[in-house]
């Protein structure tokens, strides 16, 4: 019994190769989403990306069928970090083939979601938000240096992508137990420093000035003076939090409030109320 046990451990070993894992790396980073659908979102992709896998670990024809219909129901997550949930669910089909398939649907079910989570605000909006930023700011000043930096920043993730699904598969199920915990606390950092930097980052990118005077006898007040002594870059701060709280209404979208932006901006400025 242990010989056989043996041996069906090194059959384990040898059934996804490296290979196996960069084919699949490439599938998922150029199709996660194709045919993206309101039913089943990213299913579509996640089979084709895994498809491979399971013609290799199920010759039987009828348990393959069973695992593609499987992975073809709901599936959504951050592109990023489903690379993560791929390489343990190949981990978890290696050692336990058929006999894993609720194993299997359960571990796609209870990470995509805060997988999602992590992904969307540290992919999807902070590293977007800081760089791009930054990379702006300095194109704005000429400086091409931010649009290498922009470049770097995306192979980078690019990079970083490719990565999660081997160490994924390595880890298999660990992976589960030791950062369960630990993923709302990484969303919550990540989601201050975001904030921290965005913040540092309106008094630079966004230019408004009160261009007011008030003006009785010979006492002449610029407001704007005024309103850096209360609290510097006060006005950008206030045309962030207006869009801020536009876009929380439902029926607003973010082109809706651009255009209000402008035509409240030429309204303010031919009144020389505000100027730049």
């Amino acid at each position: 019994m242990k010989m056989a046990s043996m041996k069906t451990e090194a059959d384990f070993e040898k059934a996804i190769t490296k290979r196996d894992l960069w084919a699949a790396n490439i599938r998922w980073l150029l199709t996660s989403q194709i045919c993206w659908n309101y039913e089943r979102m990213m299913s579509t992709g996640y089979l084709y990306t895994i498809l491979p896998v399971l013609r290799k670990l199920y010759p039987n024809e009828d348990e393959q069928k069973q695992m593609m219909e499987t992975h073809n129901q709901f599936f959504n997550t951050n592109p990023m970090m489903g690379g993560l949930i791929l390489g343990i669910d190949m981990a978890l089909e290696e050692k336990e083939r058929i006999q894993g398939k609720e194993a299997v649907v359960g571990v796609k079910t209870g990470l995509m979601g805060p997988f999602a989570g992590v992904g969307d605000t540290i992919f999807g909006v902070i590293l977007p938000t800081i760089f791009g930023s930054i990379a702006a700011y300095m194109g704005q000043q000429g400086n091409v240096a931010g649009v290498i930096l922009w470049i770097i920043v995306n192979i980078l993730v690019v990079g970083l992508r490719c990565v999660f699904l081997p160490v994924a598969y390595r880890q298999g199920s660990k992976l589960v137990n030791e950062f369960a915990g630990k993923l709302n606390a990484l969303t919550d950092a990540a989601i201050l420093l975001g904030v921290t930097v965005v913040g540092a980052l309106i008094p630079t990118v966004i230019t408004a000035k009160v261009s007011y005077v008030y003006k009785s006898g010979d006492v002449t007040l610029k407001m704007q003076d005024m309103l850096d002594q209360i609290m510097p870059a006060l006005i950008p701060v206030l045309l962030v939090g207006l869009v801020y709280a536009m876009l929380g209404h439902k029926r607003m979208t973010s082109s809706k409030a651009i255009i209000i932006v402008m035509i409240l901006g030429i309204i303010l400025y031919n009144l020389k109320i505000l100027g730049t």
